[in-house]
């Protein structure tokens, strides 16, 4: 017996078939030989050729890379074959036998098997170290560095990571819902295989626009995509018969309660989001990355043939897993119809005028389908759960004056220029408290230390609170670019004189700014200047979705609220401040990483259980973890609650994980000095005053209660004018390459052409 029925799938394209599938085989079959896969490995059966010819990975390159040449499927297969082999290779070997020592030499000596320039490389020693040093001169040499650079690191990230899938099998223990998509991005291979996309389709990302957040967004629904369909698909395999338990549909089965079937529903629902993120986002912000970047016709064309490569492995991957006999398959059909493929459009954007029954349903549009300014009163805050204790700030009461003294010189405190809005009062100010936050967030500060701060968290507030009054409701996406764009004026990497400030954004950002960077050198002023911009692009990332009347996703959702919430700003001011006592490469370990995200995760979670009615009925907005818990599962906002509390509840759990048992073995990993550990260990404790002194504030401040949010609205809740009733369903006017966006886009251009 299966233990779900399998879903109903959205797969709007339909998968074909690469001419060249038999070739491929053949020579694959010959090329694992070769490489040794059918020995036996230190006493473990790892394949046959008959495993290689059941799971039949010709078939799923033929599918997946329906029109490269024979030469390139040869190679696109082999590549495939050997990550399998890895992936089998590595369960018999270490996962199995729990060898978490042996892993990590095993996965050390691989990383010296990719060289980014030249051929040196050493003697292998077992057919995973072959495969690679076969596969990567034929690879790497028709390809740029920047590319070079990207394929090593998503193939260490795809070998490295087994090792977080190895520790949680020897713990027992299952991964929380955030972390576990994070890490799939890394153990599944999916960035990876877009790596390979690229090779594949002849038509490189070019480096200045790779990092942007719209190829990001493409990149990472493409391999979530991937990896919750296998995980569907292979449930049975994994969880049943493997115990592994690095699922999605077993993580939710645990977190949410749920029996396999509801599970592997919600499962099926988070896959459609992200295909329909995917499509979304081709078609509604690559145009306006390409006017704002100025990105001429030949690289367009280049991006364009690599979202239509990923559009298609996403389709011929559904199909392999659909007759592979490594899956959980029975009882669905074939989407590949020959007739079909010939007939229905392809290109991005073409999903909507093939609809299939199965995407009808109102829980396609619902994301669309947001009332605004509903009458939802006050949250019923649930337990929250907080072992650090608060510690405050000596100079806190000297800073709260200071803090509005400051304020009302940056002109935060008066009328918004060339609007008829006042965003804050001095009442407001006050209430706010601001003071009362930094001084939890750094209680050793000096008064000057804890003012800066202070006025940091004044300035990013009033931006947060002024892109929503000010470009909302005039759905304003071309002013808030232009807005992003002044931005970067005020914050200059020389020694270059500002131009005058024409809002109070600017002024603040403009003092900041010159207070902040004086000890700093170029490099360290790039990289803070790049963590203002993150928090920036963000608030113009909120004014898209409320001109398009969007509700995100989950993913989309905490990944982006990160940057709203100027987390990047938070790390870039402490590890500033550290020096360079760290190594560089400690920094980019997912165990930092961990660190820091779970703290902010836990933060921004927070945040939005107190600022839930503030943002939903006085503000139209719909950016809140609570609202997008709402949609996607379609519960009610009680039921939504508790989940964001159990979220921020096991994001804070992992925290502790992380300093308990991550950063120890971190230290031992890379032979650390005392005096970077006591970097680390002090950045830890940053991070327990952080979100100490956050919940303090949130219970303490009079931003978020009920009768200080009426007399600071000074009116009963708006009602919803006709037009943003949430039912015109602005999807179903033109959305595509050149429309509306690139309109915007011609906006931007010709700002940028006129700016001095």
């Amino acid at each position: 017996m299966q233990p779900f029925e399998l879903p109903d799938f959205y797969m709007p394209y339909p998968a074909r078939l690469n001419p060249h599938v038999d070739q491929a085989r053949a020579h694959t079959r010959e090329w694992a030989a070769e490489m040794g896969f059918f020995e036996t490995q230190q006493g473990h059966h790892i394949w046959d050729e008959s495993d290689l010819e059941r799971h039949d990975y010709g078939l799923l390159c033929a599918y997946t890379h329906p029109e490269c040449d024979g030469p390139e499927l040869d190679l696109i297969t082999d590549w495939y074959v050997w990550v399998f082999y890895f992936d089998d290779h590595f369960l018999e070997l270490y996962k199995r036998t729990q060898d978490s020592e042996g892993a990590r030499d095993y996965l050390r000596r691989l990383q010296d098997f990719m060289p980014l320039t030249g051929t040196e490389m050493p003697e292998p020693t077992n057919p995973v170290e072959r495969g690679l040093a076969d596969l990567w001169p034929r690879t790497v040499p028709s390809m740029s560095l920047d590319w070079r650079r990207r394929f090593a690191v998503t193939t260490q990230a795809l070998l490295e990571e087994s090792r977080w899938e190895l520790a949680n099998i020897t713990e027992g223990r299952i991964a929380n819902p955030i972390e576990y998509i994070e890490m799939r991005r890394k153990v599944g291979g999916a960035p990876w295989s877009a790596n390979l996309v690229e090779h594949a389709v002849r038509a490189e990302v070019p480096a200045e626009l790779a990092a942007t957040r719209p190829l990001c967004v493409l990149r990472d629904t493409f391999s979530d995509g991937v990896h919750l369909r296998n995980d569907i698909f292979s449930y049975e395999r994994e969880v049943r018969e493997e115990g592994e338990n690095a699922n999605c549909i077993l993580v939710l089965e645990r977190f949410l309660g749920l029996d396999t079937q509801p599970a592997a529903e919600v499962v099926n629902d988070l896959l459609t989001s992200r295909v329909q993120q995917f499509e979304y986002t081709a078609v509604t912000e690559l145009p306006l990355l390409f006017a704002e970047f100025g990105v001429g016709p030949h690289e367009q064309a280049d991006v364009a043939r690599y979202a239509k490569g990923l559009q298609d492995w996403q389709a011929g991957g559904h199909e392999w897993h659909l007759r592979s006999s490594r899956y959980m398959n029975k009882g669905r059909k074939s989407t590949a119809n020959p007739l079909l493929a010939m007939l229905a459009p392809s290109g991005l954007g073409m999903s909507a005028l093939r609809i299939s029954p199965s995407s009808l349903g109102l829980k396609r549009f619902n994301s669309f389908l947001h009332v605004p300014y509903a009458e939802v009163g006050p949250t019923p805050l649930p337990e929250i759960y907080m072992p650090f204790t608060l510690q405050l700030n000596t100079h806190l009461d000297t800073a709260r004056e200071n803090a509005v003294t400051w304020a009302q010189g940056m002109g935060m405190l008066g009328p918004v220029p060339d609007t008829e809005l006042t965003l804050w009062s001095e009442r407001d100010l006050r209430e706010f408290d601001f003071a009362l936050c930094s001084s939890g967030l750094d209680p050793d500060a000096t008064e000057s230390e804890l003012d800066l701060a202070t006025h940091w968290l004044t300035w990013g507030t009033y931006v947060d609170d002024y892109y929503p009054a000010v470009f909302f409701p005039t759905k304003n996406l071309l002013g808030a670019k232009l807005q992003g764009r002044r931005m970067l004026d005020f914050m200059p990497l020389d020694s270059a004189a500002t131009p005058p400030a024409a809002n109070p954004i600017e002024t603040g950002l403009a003092d900041l700014w010159a207070r902040t960077t004086l000890p700093m050198d170029a490099d360290q002023k790039l990289e803070f200047r790049t963590a203002v911009q993150s928090f920036i692009s963000a608030c113009e990332w909120e004014v898209l979705n409320h001109v398009l009347h969007r509700i995100p996703d989950p993913i989309d959702y905490v990944e982006m609220r990160r940057d709203t919430f100027g987390s990047d700003l938070t790390k870039a001011l402490s590890r500033l401040s550290h020096g360079n006592l760290v190594p560089p490469q400690v920094y980019r370990t997912q165990t930092l990483k961990n660190l820091e995200n779970t703290a902010a995760d836990y933060a921004i979670l927070l945040n939005d259980l107190f600022s839930y009615q503030k943002e939903t009925q006085f503000e139209g907005d719909f950016h809140n973890g609570v609202s997008v818990i709402q949609n996607f599962l379609s519960c009610d906002r009680d039921r939504a609650v508790e989940i964001v509390n159990d979220l921020m509840t096991a994001r804070l759990q992992q925290f502790e994980r992380v300093v308990t048992h991550e950063l120890p073995t971190l230290y031992e990993e890379y032979q650390l000095d005392e005096s970077a550990r006591r970097v680390l260990d002090r950045r830890a404790v940053e991070l327990q005053d952080w979100m100490a002194a956050i919940l303090n504030w949130h219970t303490g401040c009079g931003r978020y209660t009920e009768s200080k949010l009426r007399e600071r609205f000074h009116r009963e809740p708006a009602q919803p004018a006709a037009s943003d009733s949430g039912l015109a369903l602005p999807f179903l006017r033109p959305t595509g390459l050149g429309t509306s966006a690139a309109r915007v886009g011609g906006g931007l251009a010709q700002a940028s052409r006129s700016a001095p």
